[in-house]
């Protein structure tokens, strides 16, 4: 009796805060786009309800199909949980490889604007839509605008030179010559399996099998070559010892049964990147100016005389940082403390790195966690592309949405584009981002149709990685009770579309994904066989679990501090 007495009491309680809530919430209400009122207000209430530890709330699902179908598009046949796959290069030119994406099981394609350009988008988009039509599988394309995300600026260009290398047996004979393909170096090459080297096409067009190539690599090592094989695509030679090829190497090339030598030079080759490797106790120099990084500088001893640097694209972030704030790189494979803040730079100690060196390239995200980085939502550059993505997508995504503001600079700009219906996803992963959730929810629900993306690579290394669980659990009951659909980012199978094989942590991770209604999945060189590995684990899970059913309990790491 006591105990029902106490679920009236408690029951008596959220319907007080829920109209209190209301009326607090009231003007954000009536800026909501008529087809998510009723959402808002359930969205409401259980922010009402969370007030207490254990408030047991089932939110009404009665339109959440609705709102899902309207931006995530019409759900595969047998599977309710979409898969989006972001687009790798080669998606611009391979229609075949689009075409097999959708027969794998992706229905939602998104294309970064961080990466590529307008003319690569279009002929993606072009193969996305070509290939929908052909095997009448409905694909929606969302397009990320790249946002104030902080990243290294460039690296100083390396030398345009190639080491190929023979296979060896563990104790370093040759037990196999190191196959290579020479092309005409007018073509781009698309392949990747084996070593590539452009040459004058009259190279291609003389060389025969049983010819030899000779050379000096840039080590003055005389090599050879050995022309093995010919075909409509190049030349196969064979090497036998260890060689350094650099553009402009001459080649000479000896024809055994016309008996003459003919000379060429090695065509451009791809510039090599030189990463900058830290270690822990390492000095990182972080310009303002978009200065090409460079590794340290050593004496002949080894010891540091110049330390590494590199450039920062959004230095306007300096401004809002000071020394002992931590910073983290490259999803937080790198981590160190500001020692100093100058005018042209800051001084950075590395605390966290590999004994051996850890290594940092361009166009790395850099997090500050410490400090409130307070940089327009809406980039200048976000807006250029933004009269792209209207003309193009189903949906555009926000990046490092903060504020109620942030969202509001967009759909202002949607509004002076005319952008009618687009869809639009905000992207929650930044510390202020998720503090702010409820109030950013009633924000974007002023457009129709709307989702949230759980970016939970930089949310859990602004908020700490120990907290991600709880961080995701919440964002995901939030949308539910607002029947906002969610799309489960960052990492999902990450192992399996690199290197082919799936760990036991990520097989479980994509399994927990079916939660969610969309789950995203980044490119790699085993992408078709990720998502056929993703399509057949949410299947098999959707018989076994259906959204959520822990208990509710009040969210200590939420709230609406920051309402502008």
């Amino acid at each position: 009796m006591v105990d029902i007495e106490h679920q009236k009491s408690q029951q008596a309680a959220v319907r007080e805060r829920a109209v209190e809530f209301e009326s607090r919430y009231a003007e954000n209400l009536l800026a909501v786009h008529p087809d998510l009122q009723e959402s808002a207000r359930t969205l409401i209430r259980h922010l009402a309800a969370r007030q207490d530890d254990t408030a047991d709330l089932k939110p009404a699902n009665s339109v959440a199909d609705r709102h899902k179908t309207a931006i995530l598009g019409e759900r595969p046949q047998g599977r309710d949980v979409g898969i989006m796959v972001t687009m790798p290069p080669e998606a611009a030119d391979n229609k075949s490889l689009v075409a097999e994406m959708l027969d794998a099981g992706m229905n939602v394609a998104r294309i970064n604007c961080a990466h590529d350009d307008e003319q690569v988008w279009e002929a993606m988009i072009r193969n996305i839509r070509q290939a929908s039509r052909i095997s009448a599988v409905p694909c929606k394309i969302v397009m990320d605008l790249a946002g104030p995300k902080l990243r290294t600026g460039e690296l100083r260009p390396g030398p345009r030179v190639t080491h190929i290398r023979p296979r060896r047996d563990p104790m370093g004979r040759i037990i196999a010559p190191r196959r290579i393909r020479l092309i005409p170096d007018d073509v781009v090459w698309q392949g990747t399996k084996v070593a590539v080297v452009p040459v004058p096409r009259d190279c291609i067009e003389y060389a025969h099998p049983g010819d030899e190539i000779r050379f000096k690599d840039t080590r003055g090592k005389k090599r050879r070559l050995f022309v093995v094989d010919k075909d409509d695509k190049g030349v196969v030679v064979e090497l036998f010892k260890g060689a350094y090829i650099a553009t402009g190497t001459k080649l000479r090339l000896c024809r055994r049964e016309e008996g003459e030598k003919l000379s060429y030079r090695v065509g451009k080759l791809p510039i090599i990147e030189q990463p900058l490797l830290l270690r822990p106790g390492d000095t990182l120099i972080l310009h303002r100016d978009a200065i090409p990084g460079s590794p340290a500088a050593e004496d002949h001893e080894g010891e540091i005389i110049e330390p590494a640097h590199i450039s920062c694209r959004q230095p306007e972030a300096f401004e809002f940082v000071s020394a002992g704030d931590r910073i983290s790189i490259n999803d937080g494979k790198i981590s160190g403390v500001i020692q100093a803040i100058e005018d042209e730079h800051l001084e950075i100690e590395i605390t966290k790195a590999k004994p051996t060196g850890s290594r940092l390239r361009a166009d790395r995200g850099i997090n500050f966690p410490d400090s409130d980085i307070r940089l327009p939502g809406l980039t200048i550059a976000d807006k250029k592309d933004l009269k792209f993505v209207i003309r193009h997508a189903d949906a555009v995504s926000l990046s490092f949405v903060r504020r109620p503001i942030d969202i509001v600079a967009l759909q202002d700009e949607l509004d002076r584009l005319g952008a009618g219906e687009i869809g639009l996803i905000v992207k929650i992963e930044t510390k202020k981002g998720f503090k702010n959730l409820p109030k950013l929810l009633l924000t974007a629900m002023r457009r129709y149709p709307i989702a949230v993306m759980i970016a939970r690579g930089d949310l859990a290394i602004e908020c700490g990685w120990e907290r991600l669980a709880e961080l995701q659990e919440d964002i995901l009951w939030y949308c539910e009770a607002a029947q906002v659909p969610v799309i489960w980012a960052t990492q999902v199978l990450e192992h399996k579309a690199k290197k082919g094989v799936a760990s036991r942590a990520e097989v479980s991770d994509a399994a927990m994904s079916q939660r969610a209604d969309c789950v995203m999945l980044n490119k790699g060189p085993h992408i078709l066989a990720a998502i056929r590995m993703l399509d057949d684990i949410l299947r098999r899970m959707q018989a076994r679990q259906y959204k959520r059913s822990a208990q509710l309990n009040k969210p200590d790491f939420a709230g609406d501090e920051d309402a502008a």
